[in-house]
C-alpha cells in the first residue's frame, strides 16, 4: 500500500465520528428545554450594520416571529438559557 493510500485511509477513519456527529446535530433541533427557556440564535444585523446580533426568546416567542426554532437550531442557535426560579 502507498503512503497516498494509507494518509488517505487514516484521514477517512478519523474524520467519520466527526461527520457522524455533525449529521445527527443538524437533524435534531433545538435541545429540550422547559416553555419558560430562552433559546438564543443569531439574527440577521439591523439595517447598515456588519455586528452579529444575538437574540434569547422563548420557543413561543420565536414562533410568533415566525421562527421555526427546531429548523433554524443547526446553523443559527447559540445557547439555551433555562429559567431559574428565585
Amino acid at each position: 500500500m502507498t503512503i497516498t493510500k494509507v494518509l488517505a485511509a487514516a484521514l477517512t477513519i478519523a474524520a467519520s465520528p466527526v461527520m457522524a456527529s455533525q449529521s445527527t446535530e443538524m437533524t435534531e433541533g433545538a435541545p429540550p428545554a422547559s416553555p419558560d427557556a430562552l433559546y438564543c440564535m443569531r439574527v440577521e444585523p439591523h439595517t447598515g450594520s456588519r455586528l452579529e446580533t444575538v437574540e434569547c426568546w422563548t420557543r413561543d416567542q420565536w414562533a410568533e416571529a415566525d421562527v421555526d426554532v427546531d429548523k433554524d437550531w443547526a446553523k443559527e442557535g447559540v445557547k439555551v438559557i433555562e429559567a431559574t426560579s428565585a
